[in-house]
C-alpha cells in the first residue's frame, strides 16, 4: 500500500510541476521532458500513472520509462511521446493529441478517443480503440481481443496480428488490418481494402517505411446485426410503502428553522466541502439549462443558484461534472470550473485499482485535488461499490438503483445499511443512492432516516424557473416534515422513525410493520 500511495503521490507532483510550465513551453516550442535529469541524465519512470492530461494545443512532452495507466488523456492538441511502454487506457478520450508509444501498450489504447492520432510501435493489449468516436489509432505489432469494440466513428490500423472478435459490436468508423485475422463476430463485414483506401490511409499514417500493402483488409460494420441486448429492467416500485412517524419529540411550532444542508467531502484538512442546501443532488445533462430570466425572484434565484447538480456538461462553480463514456473527450473542457466529480463506473470499463488510481490521478490533476469527488455503481454491486470508495478515498458512494437488477428501492435498503456498516463507518466516504425517478421531500426525509447522507435523482422538468420551483417546495416540504417529527435537523432522523406500512415492504426492508411495531420474524432468524 505504501508503494502504491508513493506512486500516486509522485504522478500528482509530476503533473503539478508540469501544469505551470505547459503554456510557458508552448508558447517557446520547446519540449518538456519527463524521465531526465535537468543535466540530461536518464532516470526512468517506473509506475507513474495519469501523466500529463489535458495537454494543450501545441504543447511537446517527451517520457521515458515504463508508466502506468491514463497516460495523456483528455488531449486538445499536445504532442506527447513516450520511450517506454505504457499501461492501459493511454490517450483515453483523446480529443486532438498526437501521441506515440515507442514500445507496447496495455488494454483499451484510445479508449472513447474524439480526434487526434496515436501510434503505438510495438503492440497492444485487448479492446484498443474501443468505443472510438473519431480520429486515428495507428498499431505495429500484434493486437489483443476486441479491437474497435463498440466503435462508432474513426480510424483503426493494426499492422499485425489481431485478437477474436475483431470489431465487436462497431457500428461506424474502420479497422485495416496488414496481418491474421480471425472470422469477424456478428455485425461486421471483412471485405478487401480498395487502392482509393489504401492511398488515402498510407497519407495519414505519413510512414513511408511502414505503408499499408494493397493486400490488407478492412473491416467496418454491416446492417445484418441482430439486437440481442437484453430487456432493461427496473425496479418493481417505489418508497410509497414506507411511512414516517415521530419519536418522544414534540411537534415544532410552523416558524421553527430546520436545518436541512449536507455536507460532502468535509474532512477537516485542506479539502473543499460542497453544502447541499437539501440532502439532494439532482442530475440535468446540461446546467446551461439552469439560467433564469432576469426579473427572476431572489429567493427562486438562491435555490437554484445554491443548490448544486450533477451534470454532464457546463458545470457551474459548485455543481458536479458526471463523468461517462459520453463525455470523456471533453472533460478537461469543463472539469476546472465544476465544483467536484462523480465518476460513472456503470458506463466505463471494469477497471482494477491501479486503472482507477490512474483515472483519479489524471482527472483530480486537472480538477483540483481539494475539490470532492465520488463513485457511481449498481446496487448488485454495492459491496465492491463501498470497498473501491473508501480504498480510493472517495467522498461519496452513490449505488445506483436502476441497474437492470430489478431490486426495489425498499429491498435495497437493508443492502445499502449492511454495508454502510460494514465498510463506511470510521472512514471519510458518505453514502448516496441514485434513484430511476425524482424525488419529493417525503422521499429525501426517508432515505436520510436509513443514514444515506445524499439521494441523487431525475429532475421532474427542464424549464429552470420550474427547478426552482420544485427546490423551493423540497426545501419547505422537508421542513415542514422535520417540524412534524419534532427535530430541527435532517441529521436528527434515523430508523426508529421509519415504519413500513404493508407486508410485502416489511418483509424486503426490514423496517419495523406499522402497527405491529416490529421487524417481521424472519429478519431475526439466523
Amino acid at each position: 500500500m505504501a508503494d502504491v500511495l508513493d506512486i500516486v503521490e509522485r504522478s500528482f507532483s509530476i503533473n503539478l510541476k508540469l501544469g505551470s510550465r505547459l503554456e510557458a513551453a508552448a508558447q517557446q516550442n520547446a519540449i518538456l521532458r519527463i524521465g531526465w535529469t535537468n543535466s540530461g541524465e536518464p532516470v526512468p519512470k517506473k509506475g507513474e500513472l495519469g501523466l500529463c492530461p489535458g495537454l494543450p494545443k501545441g504543447s511537446k512532452l517527451r517520457a521515458l520509462g515504463v508508466l502506468g495507466s491514463w497516460i495523456a488523456a483528455f488531449g486538445n492538441g499536445g504532442n506527447f511521446t513516450i520511450q517506454g511502454d505504457s499501461g492501459s487506457f493511454l490517450g483515453a478520450g483523446n480529443n486532438g493529441n498526437i501521441i506515440t508509444c515507442e514500445q507496447s501498450s496495455g488494454n483499451y489504447a484510445g479508449f472513447a478517443m474524439k480526434t487526434g492520432k496515436i501510434s503505438i510501435l510495438d503492440g497492444a493489449g485487448n479492446d484498443a480503440g474501443s468505443c472510438m468516436t473519431g480520429g486515428l489509432l495507428y498499431i505495429r505489432g500484434n493486437v489483443g481481443s476486441r479491437v474497435g469494440g463498440g466503435m462508432t466513428g474513426g480510424l483503426i490500423v493494426v499492422d499485425g496480428d489481431v485478437g477474436s472478435d475483431p470489431g465487436a459490436g462497431m457500428t461506424g468508423g474502420r479497422i485495416i488490418i496488414n496481418g491474421r485475422c480471425p472470422n469477424p463476430p456478428e455485425g461486421v463485414a471483412l471485405r478487401p481494402l480498395t487502392a482509393a483506401e489504401q492511398k488515402e490511409i498510407n497519407k495519414q499514417l505519413d510512414d513511408k517505411n511502414h505503408e499499408i500493402p494493397k493486400d490488407a483488409m478492412c473491416l467496418e460494420a454491416n446492417d445484418t446485426i441482430s439486437s440481442q441486448n437484453r430487456e432493461n429492467l427496473v425496479s418493481s416500485g417505489d418508497l410509497s410503502g414506507i411511512g414516517l412517524v415521530p419519536g418522544d419529540e414534540g411537534r415544532k411550532m410552523h416558524y421553527v428553522t430546520c436545518d436541512t444542508v449536507a455536507l460532502i467531502g468535509e474532512r477537516g484538512d485542506e479539502n473543499i466541502p460542497v453544502a447541499l442546501p437539501l440532502p439532494m443532488i439532482p442530475c440535468i445533462d446540461d446546467a446551461k439549462e439552469l439560467k433564469l430570466p432576469k426579473d427572476t425572484d431572489i429567493a427562486l434565484v438562491d435555490c437554484l443558484n445554491k443548490q448544486p447538480f450533477m451534470t454532464r456538461h457546463n458545470p457551474r462553480n459548485n455543481d458536479f461534472l458526471l463523468i461517462d463514456c459520453e463525455n470523456l473527450s471533453d472533460v478537461s473542457q469543463s472539469i476546472t470550473q465544476s465544483g467536484g466529480i462523480i465518476l460513472d463506473f456503470t458506463s466505463l470499463p471494469s477497471m482494477d485499482s491501479e486503472e482507477i488510481d490512474g483515472m483519479l490521478v489524471a482527472l483530480r490533476s486537472l480538477s483540483g485535488r481539494n475539490k470532492p469527488y465520488g463513485i457511481i455503481e449498481g446496487i448488485g454491486r454495492i459491496n465492491r461499490l463501498h470497498t473501491q470508495a473508501t480504498y480510493h478515498n472517495a467522498d461519496l458512494a452513490i449505488c445506483k438503483i436502476e441497474d437492470n437488477s430489478g431490486i426495489s428501492e425498499a429491498a435495497s435498503l437493508p443492502l445499502i445499511g449492511r454495508s454502510n456498516k460494514a465498510t463506511l463507518e470510521g472512514t471519510d466516504t458518505d453514502s448516496g443512492i441514485l434513484l430511476g425517478f425524482s424525488a419529493d421531500a417525503q422521499d429525501l426525509a426517508i432515505l436520510s432516516a436509513t443514514g444515506i447522507k445524499v439521494t441523487c435523482c431525475e429532475v421532474p422538468m427542464i424549464d429552470a424557473m420550474d427547478l426552482a420551483m420544485w427546490i423551493q417546495g423540497l426545501n419547505r416540504g422537508l421542513s415542514s416534515i422535520l417540524r412534524e417529527l419534532g427535530l430541527e435537523s435532517i441529521d436528527g432522523l434515523n430508523r426508529l422513525h421509519l415504519r413500513a406500512l404493508d407486508h410485502e415492504t416489511a418483509a424486503v426492508s426490514g423496517l419495523r410493520l406499522a402497527g405491529y411495531e416490529r421487524p417481521l420474524p424472519h429478519w431475526f432468524a439466523r
